[in-house]
């Protein structure tokens, strides 16, 4: 099997992920470029695989390279994607896609044009627990879905923000605990009912971070086409980062996650279903252990041109959603879909 080459961007926090997904893939791929604006990152993280470095993007962008991996500060995607794809680089990039729905049908319709693969890390997806309870609900096991629930309450103090260039702003991380914490629950409802979305009416404050103009906790009630209400509330102002809840109720049964560990109530029968894969984690707990799974994924599309199971237009969808909630909250109404999106000057400060 031919080795696919590949080019890390961002060698900051998210990188240890791929680092070990690299060396879990080292059958498949091989490193040949790492880029970040401060050297001794892009330096640290190359002498690990033995290969180059640069802190210029630009410079990898006539190189010989199969697929670029972004691990960058959110409002950087669309750029560095759009880029890399118009020199025929197939691009993984981390959520969000974007940090508006304007440069997510960029990046997609880039895709399209120049004919090369667009992945979303949603890694969360990738467990035993979700793909079995996605199978169980589309085969019908709990009947008719009715409601669903995602609760998210974890901590991050002012050094997370005061250390960052980026982290707690609109126009560069595109907003708070919904964009950057809760969008992984949010997509996982999502991809588990396989359904696209009615309306949303959601609201966002800032209660404690008043050092940022971001949201440190939302709340919302989001309809699907398939009937199913789903409630979610996120914050970042607990004090500790607890499990994160997911549970759904249809007419025959419950079904949920407890962070990683997914669950069922069913004929009168309750079982757990554990995560079976390779389980050793490198960064926080609630990053799960299957970022090397989805890249596997993605590169299997590149190799045999197969279809991208999170493709842009899957990371644009759960987006969307974050969007309806931050523009319900800023208009004060239900924000039916499709809805045109607005920059983040028109969303002004969350309500307090």
């Amino acid at each position: 099997m031919k080795k696919l080459k590949a080019a890390i961007v961002g060698c900051g926090r998210i990188s240890v992920s791929y680092a070990d997904a690299f060396h879990r893939l080292s059958d498949e791929v091989e490193l040949v470029y790492a880029v970040d604006k401060d050297p001794a990152f892009a330096k640290a993280f190359a002498e690990e695989f033995n290969c180059s470095w640069t802190t210029d993007f630009d410079e990898i962008l006539d190189k010989d390279i199969d697929v670029v991996h972004l691990c960058l500060p959110h409002f950087l995607h669309p750029v560095m994607a759009i880029k890399a794809m118009k020199a025929g680089i197939n691009v993984l990039t981390e959520k969000p896609i974007a940090t508006c729905l304007q440069d997510a049908d960029r990046m997609i319709r880039t895709a399209e044009e120049t004919h090369v693969k667009l992945g979303v890390i949603f890694q969360t997806r990738y467990t035993k627990s979700v793909e079995k309870l996605r199978e169980m609900i589309q085969r019908g096991d709990f009947g008719k879905i009715l409601t669903a629930r995602s609760y998210l309450t974890w901590n991050r103090p002012l050094d997370y923000y005061s250390g960052s260039d980026w982290k707690g702003t609109w126009d560069k991380e595109g907003g708070g605990v919904l964009i950057d914490q809760a969008i992984h629950s949010i997509d996982r409802v999502r991809y588990m009912l396989d359904s696209d979305v009615e309306w949303i009416d959601g609201s966002v404050h800032n209660y404690v971070h008043h050092f940022v103009k971001v949201e440190d906790a939302a709340d919302a009630a989001i309809m699907f086409k398939n009937g199913c209400l789903y409630n979610l509330y996120a914050c970042n102002i607990y004090g500790a980062d607890s499990p994160i809840n997911i549970e759904l109720i249809g007419e025959k049964g419950r079904l949920g996650l407890k962070q990683d560990m997914g669950y069922y109530e069913l004929d009168g029968t309750y079982a757990e279903i554990r995560n079976t894969y390779e389980t050793t984690n490198v960064g926080p707990d609630y990053w799960g252990s299957s970022h090397h799974l989805q890249i596997r994924d993605f590169y299997r599309s590149v190799r045999e041109d197969l279809p991208v199971a999170i493709d842009g237009l899957e990371g644009r969808k759960t987006l969307e959603m974050v969007k309806g909630i931050y523009l319900s909250s800023a208009r004060r109404e239900r924000i039916s879909l499709p809805f045109e999106d607005v920059t983040y000057s028109d969303l002004n400060q969350p309500v307090k």
